[in-house]
């Protein structure tokens, strides 16, 4: 079979392949649709990639003619392999449009639903049409309805409404600075209405609530983080346990990571669950950032004694800790090293001493004397070595060729 020659005509200019939506630029240059709202919107430029000049605007035009020249030469070369199938062209819309659309439904609640749909239509079609909302205020109408939503008292329709206005909301991705005007304007309520979600939502809606959540904490003030409510804490461990999502999974840690900075949230984490959690978690654990999150969780709920009590608790708390340094990376070390530094400091009683030795934690921390790593880690490492070196020096446990570098 002959390869076929793609006429020049039909190449987009930026990714030289055969466009199946074709665009054209207020430059008047013809692109294909996906490329070129990648090169403006994802990689954040304003100019004509070919002409080189800046746009006035990046409204794109769909060029039908261009479309319609291209599919009768994909049929006509069919029996060469080429794709006959097109996709409808993505439709754009106007911000007027758009305005109508989110009047309407502030006006007739009935037809909520039917608005939040339309939006998840339009927002799934292209990143024009993302802009476009944005610039319509849908950010605010979105969280607005989620807020008014979790005060009704229909818990199964409000939950359908919350749930696609949720995933719209995700889909535009607000910025840091909408999400800092989100939390000064609605706050808590804000953070209430993503918490409904967390509680009543599918599985999907769940993940985007708990992405969402991360970054709203992310810029949140002082107040806000430290009045998050333990009910909060429940649902984000429950995230953990479900395993919904890696995404959902890695988002659950870093906002762990931010709350758990802030006042009596790490008491709050431990009494939720969170220390008995992540150690289940960390003996299957095989990703490097999520296991680094992990350990940088527990070192946070292991810096008051509640978090340390759980950890001990556990019959695996100490060993898995132990088994994580100097395996996955220098910053699960560290963070290991941190814990093991924490537990011998304020919670070295008897068990928890001789523990460590049957568990190999004090073998791991005269290893990482010897092996390279952080300052800090091997700072704390040898402090605790000395610390209890009483108890340790002289034990069986420690294999003799470690011997040698305990302090």
């Amino acid at each position: 079979m002959d390869e076929v020659e793609v006429p020049s005509l039909f190449l987009c200019p930026i990714s030289l392949k055969l466009m199946r939506d074709p665009v054209t630029v207020c430059t008047g240059i013809t692109y294909d649709r996906e490329n070129i709202e990648t090169w403006l919107f994802s990689c954040n430029k304003n100019t004509c990639p070919v002409t080189k000049q800046s746009l006035l605007h990046t409204h794109l035009i769909a060029n039908h003619t261009l479309q319609r020249l291209i599919q009768t030469w994909c049929s006509q070369n069919a029996f060469s392999g080429i794709e006959t199938v097109f996709s409808t062209p993505n439709s754009t819309i106007d911000k007027s449009q758009v305005v109508k659309l989110l009047l309407e439904a502030n006006k007739f609640p009935e037809k909520q639903l039917k608005c939040l749909r339309r939006l998840q239509s339009i927002a799934f079609q292209s990143e024009s049409n993302k802009q476009c909302l944005e610039s319509a205020g849908a950010i605010d109408f979105l969280a607005s309805t989620m807020i008014t939503n979790n005060s009704k008292e229909d818990s199964c329709s409000s939950t359908v409404v919350s749930e696609v206005a949720i995933e719209v909301l995700f889909l535009l991705n607000p910025s840091e600075s909408q999400l800092k005007n989100l939390m000064n304007k609605k706050g808590i309520q804000f953070i209430e209405s993503l918490f409904f979600v967390l509680m009543y939502g599918n599985f999907k809606s769940r993940a985007y609530a708990t992405m969402l959540l991360k970054s709203a904490f992310e810029v949140a003030g002082p107040t806000q983080s430290n009045s998050v409510r333990k009910e909060l804490f429940v649902e984000i461990v429950r995230v953990l346990r479900d395993k919904i999502s890696q995404h959902a999974s890695k988002a659950a840690l870093k906002l762990l990571v931010v709350v758990c900075s802030w006042g009596r949230n790490r008491i709050k984490a431990v009494q939720s669950g969170a220390v008995l959690v992540l150690i289940e978690l960390l003996l299957d654990v095989s990703e490097r950032r999520v296991c680094e999150l992990m350990l940088i969780v527990l070192d946070r709920l292991c810096g008051c004694a509640e978090g340390r009590a759980e950890l001990l608790n556990h019959g695996a708390g100490v060993a898995i800790v132990s088994k994580k340094i100097l395996r996955v990376s220098h910053v699960a070390s560290d963070r290991g090293v941190k814990i093991l530094t924490s537990i011998c400091r304020y919670s070295p009683t008897p068990t928890v001493l001789h523990e460590m030795l049957l568990f190999g934690a004090v073998s791991k921390l005269c290893l990482v004397l010897q092996m390279e790593g952080s300052f800090k880690a091997k700072k704390r490492a040898k402090e605790t070595l000395k610390l209890h070196s009483m108890v340790w020096r002289n034990s069986p446990c420690i294999p003799p060729s470690l011997l040698a570098s305990y302090p």
